[in-house]
C-alpha cells in the first residue's frame, strides 16, 4: 500500500501532564494523558464533574456543537470542548488507546496548534499493545454538501487530505493541501500551523463572552488592513490551509478507528467534518472494518473482520 499500515494498538508508556488556558472560558485548565487497556479508544475524564456521568469518549456519537469549535457532550450532559488540537496530535502520533483527564470544560489552547500535545506524547513516550488496529476502509464515495461547501470520502490506497479554502481577504484567498497523511508529514508540516481569525469576528466574540483567551500567542490574526498582526508573520506561506487539514484531522479522528480513503473537502470546517464522517459511517456498505493479518510477509494486505458498526448519533 501506499502508506505504513501498523498491526498493533498503541497507548503511551507513562502519564504526563499538560496546563494551559481554555481560549473561550479564560480558565486555567489542566490535563493528565494516562495510559489505557487496549481497545478503549479515547476517553475524557471530567475531573470537576460531581457524579457518574464524568466520561466522555471521543467519538462522533458524542459530537454536540460545532459552531467555533468541536465539543463532545455525553448523555448525562457533561461536556469538553475544543477537542480538535489534540485529537488531531493523538491521531498523528497513532495513538489508539488513551485516558484524559481534565478539571475544565475546555482543553486548553496552548499555541493554537497540536504541536504541544505532540511534545508530550513524545516525552511519555510509546508502546505497543497485543491487540490488532483496526481500520476503516472506505469502500465507495460518501458525499454532502452545504451551501457552496462539500466535503467527500473515496476509496483510496493509503490515508488521504485534500483539503481546500477559499477567502476574499487577500492575504488567504484560495489555498489547497494535498498529500498522504503519515506521522511524519503531520508532524512536520500539519502540527505547528495556527488556528486563525480576523480581528473585527475576535472583538465580536469577546463582547459575547467567548474567545476570551485569544491572543496573538495562541491565533494567527488578521487585521482590518488584511495583514497579518503576529510579528514574525507566516509559520508557513499557506498556513491557514494547514490548520484547516490539523482540523479535519482531529474531527475525523472522531471516528474511532483511522481510516484508509481520501478525504476531500472545500470551504469546510468542524460542521462540515462532523457531517461527513457521519454520512460515512451511516451506510454500513460504503466502508468496512479491516486489520493487518498476522502472517508474516502479507504487511501489504488487509483483511476484513467481524465489527460492530460504528454508529453516529
Amino acid at each position: 500500500m501506499g502508506f505504513l499500515l501498523q498491526s498493533f494498538q498503541t497507548t503511551i508508556a507513562k502519564s504526563v501532564s499538560l496546563s494551559g488556558i481554555g481560549v473561550h472560558s479564560g480558565t486555567p485548565v489542566n490535563l493528565i494523558f494516562l495510559p489505557s487497556d487496549p481497545n478503549t479508544g479515547i476517553v475524557f475524564h471530567r475531573l470537576d464533574s460531581a457524579g457518574a456521568g464524568h466520561e466522555i469518549k471521543a467519538l462522533i456519537s458524542e459530537v454536540g456543537t460545532t459552531d467555533l469549535s468541536t465539543t463532545l457532550t455525553n448523555r448525562d450532559g457533561v461536556s469538553v470542548s475544543t477537542v480538535e488540537h489534540v485529537m488531531a496530535a493523538i491521531s498523528g502520533a497513532g495513538i489508539d488507546n488513551l485516558t484524559i483527564r481534565i478539571d475544565g470544560p475546555e482543553v486548553p489552547i496552548v499555541d493554537g496548534t497540536s504541536a504541544a500535545f505532540l511534545a508530550a506524547f513524545d516525552q511519555a513516550g510509546l508502546v505497543a499493545q497485543m491487540a490488532k488496529r483496526r481500520y476503516i476502509r472506505v469502500l465507495k464515495p460518501s458525499r454532502i454538501e452545504a451551501g457552496a461547501s462539500w466535503a467527500e470520502f473515496r476509496p483510496y490506497d493509503g490515508t488521504r487530505y485534500e483539503v481546500e479554502i477559499d477567502f476574499e481577504t487577500p492575504v488567504i484567498g484560495r489555498q489547497a493541501f494535498t498529500g498522504d497523511m503519515s506521522e511524519a508529514v503531520f508532524r512536520e508540516e500539519i502540527s505547528r500551523a495556527r488556528t486563525f481569525g480576523f480581528m473585527r469576528d475576535v472583538e465580536k466574540l469577546w463582547a459575547a463572552g467567548l474567545a476570551l483567551a485569544s491572543s496573538l500567542d495562541n491565533s494567527l490574526v488578521i487585521g482590518d488592513d488584511h495583514n497579518i498582526i503576529n510579528p514574525g508573520g507566516l509559520r508557513f506561506k499557506d498556513e491557514f490551509v494547514r490548520h484547516k487539514t490539523l482540523d479535519a484531522v482531529g474531527d475525523l479522528a472522531l471516528a474511532g478507528s483511522p481510516f484508509i480513503g481520501c478525504f476531500r473537502s472545500y470551504r469546510g470546517g468542524h460542521r462540515l467534518n462532523a457531517m461527513a464522517l457521519r454520512a460515512l459511517l451511516s451506510d454500513p456498505s460504503g466502508f468496512e472494518i479491516v486489520e493487518m493479518p498476522d502472517q508474516a510477509g502479507q504487511a501489504a494486505s488487509l483483511g476484513a473482520v467481524n465489527a460492530a458498526v460504528f454508529a453516529p448519533r
